[in-house]
Order: C-alpha cells, then structure tokens, then sequence
C-alpha cells in the first residue's frame, strides 16, 4: 500500500512540474514596457484616423460645393450673339449684341448690352444709330417669382443642406463610437477577467505546493495532492481560456485603430485597459429629464429631420408661388452709341431718355386650372406631414431609449454594490474556511468550492462594471453627445 501511494505521489509531481511551469500570459510583460490605453486616447484615436470619421467629414465638403453650386445661379452672365447673311455678294444684314446679364436675389435681372447692325436688307426695328446702340435694362417679376424662385428655392435649399450634412456627419461619428465603446469595454472585461484568473492560478499553485510539503512530514494523505492538482489543472484551463478571449477582444479593438495613410494598426500586449476596480461608476450628474431636453435640441436624428422640414417649406412655398399669375415687365433704356445722355431734335436731352429712349415690354400667363400647380402644392404638404410624423416618432424614441439607459444605469450601479458585498463575503467564507483547513477541520475540496465561488462572483462583478460603462456611453450615444 505504501507502494502504491509512493507511485501516485510521484505521478502527481510529474504531472505538477508540467502545469507549474506554465507561462503568466500578463506576467511575462515587464511593468514598464505595458502602459494603459484608456478610452479617451481611444476615441483620439478613432476621431483622428478612422476611415469612417474621415468619410464623415467628406459631407461638410459636399454641403460646400452644393451651396457653391446653387450661388451659381446669381452668377453674371456674359454672352455675344452675332448673325450675318451675305448672298449674291450682297450684304443682307449684320446683327451683333453683346453684354451682361446680372441676376438679384430678389428676382430682378440686370441687363447691360451694346448692339450694332447693318445691311441693305435689314428689317426696320432693328435700325440703330450709325455708332450702334447700349442698352440698360432690368427685368422684374410682379406676380409669380417674386417672393421665392427656383434659384432662390435652391440657394436656400443648399444652406439647409449643410446643416443636414453636419447632422449626418455627426450620426456617423456617435454610431461609430458606440461600436468602438463596446470593442474597448469587452476588451476592459476581458482583460479584468484574465487577470483574476491569473491570480486563482497563481494561489491554487502555492496550495498545491503547501500540500505537497504537508504530505511529505505525513500531515496530509496524499489524495489531497492529486485534488490540489486538479485544481491547478482546471485554473490553467480556464487562464487559457480567458487569453484566448482576451486576445480575441484586442482583435475586435484593432478593427477600429488606424494611423495615418489610411494604415491599420494593431492592439498590442505593450497596451492594456484601466483596472476595473480602479474605476468608480457613477450615475450622470443630469438626469435623464434635463439630458432629453438637450437631445431634443442636439440629437444629430432629430435635427435631420427639423432640416427635412424646413427643406419641404422651401419647396411647399415654391408650389405656392406657382399658383400666381406670371407677370414679367421689362424696361431698358437706350443710347445713341454709347451716350445716353444725349440731345435729340427737341433739345429733351435726359428728359427724353426716359420717355422718348426707352423699350419696354411686359408677359403674362396664368394657368385656367392650376391642376399641375395645385397637385405640385398638395404633394408638398402631405410630404411635410409625413416628416412631422416621422420626427414625432423619432422623439418618443430618442426620449424611450435615454430612459431606458438611465434605468439599466440605475440597476447596474445597484447590481455593483451588492455584488462587491458578495465578492468580500465569499472572501470572508474563503478565509474561514483556510483557517479552519489549517487546523485539520476542513477539506481542500471545500476549500476549491469556496474559491470557485468567489472566482465567479469576482468575474461577475468585472462583467457588470464592464457593462456599466458601456452602458454609459450607451446614454451619451442615444443623446446623440458622442464626438461632440
């Protein structure tokens, strides 16, 4: 028998020199070498040089060149026409015009031209003086067009165009920083979890060692080896485990790391999160009341649909327009060459531009029915409805999901307490349960069982703290205030 108990002795060493030899995975760092990478340089990090942020910020350059484009419509015009018609080496007729048409903002056309003719064959109304004739002219609209016109329409269409792109962009930047906030706290729990595996190893080892010594002065059956042993074996699986879902974690981190030229950058063991235990969670100091009332102003989802409706106004005003009659009157003053103030026959000089040397002319048109104009009205107000309806919803959403972020706040802050009461608890029965061990009352099986209960109870309060600040900036993503 004591053979037998020999063999097993000597079996259990061996199989306990292979598992006290395995590697720390956090360890083997020097302390120095490793530094905390902490969610603000993070965010830094993903602000600076993440591809989508950089996509984000493109639209700030596209609402410019579409308020630029739609400035175009006001830009001066330049033009020159020329027509001339020679047959049977006659010269019927020479028609030139050349000059500059300058559109307002508030739909009147200025029209500066000089016009030049000739030919033996040239209709009458366009005789001109032997120097050829300028012209000074404005175009004004007295019925439709002359509150909102296409080019006022789209002008102002532009500018609300950037307010919704810088909405856009912002959407852009909190969604991606939520994703990025749930990689770094998963990868926070991971590593949290690691280390106190870590350190349940690291103990289970040194019992195994005491052990070991007692059954050699013959205080401990050798049985109590072997389940010391055990334990070892099963601390080492799990820190196995738990590096391969740390590692996993950095992985999922690096998804969101880049550096400049667009070059992906790799999470490496030189970087490590902050401790959990080192972090105190904490409720905002807003509460979920006055963070609504800032989202209901800021949030990038409502503010695109407040631009959405303002963009339907513009268009339901342009309808509108289109319901007045057009009446376009054109008045131009005309020179002799270029002198415009000059003396005709009666000596009228300046009194006869403007009521001998004038052409002036006028259009109108009115639809009988309006049937396209009324359709093109109806269709604005419905869109605008359906908007309003939209952004009521999008509201009670918003409002709905910073409650219910509050609340799981709320819940896992109280969730932590009572959690670190039942880690120092099973602390406590852990500690009772070595003393009593020491002195010949207890079982190295009841030792692991109260170990192994506050392992889980230690990693489910890693997992909650984890959980609470990402929850937290779960609240600021549906605030719409990450990136700000």
């Amino acid at each position: 028998m004591k053979c037998g108990y020999v063999v097993c002795f000597r079996k259990i060493m061996v199989c306990a020199l292979c598992f006290m030899g395995g590697v720390h995975l956090l360890s083997a760092q020097p302390a120095d070498s490793v530094r905390v990478f902490s969610q603000e340089e993070f965010f830094g990090w993903i602000l600076e040089y993440h591809p989508v942020v950089k996509q984000a910020r493109l639209l700030d350059s596209e609402a410019e060149a579409l308020e630029r484009l739609a400035r175009g419509g006001f830009d001066p015009k330049a033009y020159a026409e020329w027509d001339q018609k020679s047959f049977d080496k006659k010269e019927y007729f020479s028609i030139g015009e050349g000059g500059l048409k300058v559109p307002s903002w508030y739909g009147m056309e200025f029209k500066a031209a000089y016009t030049v003719t000739d030919g033996i064959y040239l209709n009458p109304e366009r005789n001109l003086p032997e120097a050829g004739q300028a012209v000074l002219g404005l175009k004004v609209p007295l019925g439709r067009g002359l509150i909102i016109d296409d080019r006022r329409a789209a002008l102002q269409d532009a500018r609300l165009m950037a307010r919704a792109n810088e909405a856009e962009r912002q959407a852009m930047v909190n969604n991606i920083l939520l994703e990025a906030a749930s990689a770094y706290w998963e990868w926070a729990r991971a590593y949290n979890g690691l280390l106190i595996q870590e350190e349940a190893l690291r103990l289970s080892r040194e019992r195994f060692r005491a052990i070991v010594e007692s059954f050699i002065q013959g205080d401990k059956p050798a049985i109590d080896t072997l389940e010391a042993l055990i334990q070892v074996q099963n601390r080492q699986l799990a820190l196995n485990d738990a590096g391969v879902i740390y590692r996993n974690a950095g992985l999922q981190l690096s998804n969101f790391l880049w550096y400049e030229g667009g070059v992906p950058v790799e999470a490496t063991r030189r970087l490590r999160p902050p401790l959990l235990a080192n972090l105190q969670p904490a409720l905002p100091a807003l509460g979920p009341n006055a963070i609504w009332q800032n989202a209901s102003r800021l949030h990038p989802e409502i503010r695109r649909y407040e631009v959405k409706a303002s963009q339907l106004e513009i268009a339901r005003k342009l309808a509108a327009e289109q319901l007045k009659p057009r009446l376009d009157v054109e008045y131009n003053f005309l020179s002799d060459g270029s002198d415009f103030i000059y003396n005709t026959a009666d000596g009228s000089g300046l009194n006869g531009l403007v009521s001998q040397n004038y052409k002036w002319g006028m259009r109108f048109d009115f639809p009988l029915l309006l049937r396209k104009e009324r359709g093109k009205l109806q269709l604005a107000k419905l869109k605008i409805q359906d908007v309003e309806y939209s952004l009521q919803q999008k509201r009670l959403e918003v409002a709905n999901k910073i409650s219910a972020y509050y609340n799981e706040l709320d819940n896992l802050l109280q969730q932590i307490r009572l959690t670190e009461d039942n880690v120092g608890n099973y602390q406590a029965l852990l500690n009772a349960e070595l003393q009593k061990f020491n002195l010949g009352e207890s079982s190295i099986f009841l030792i692991n069982s109260r170990e192994q209960k506050l392992i889980e109870a230690q990693l489910k309060l890693a997992a909650l703290r984890s959980k609470f600040f990402k929850t937290l900036i779960g609240l600021q993503w549906a605030a719409g205030q990450l990136g700000e």
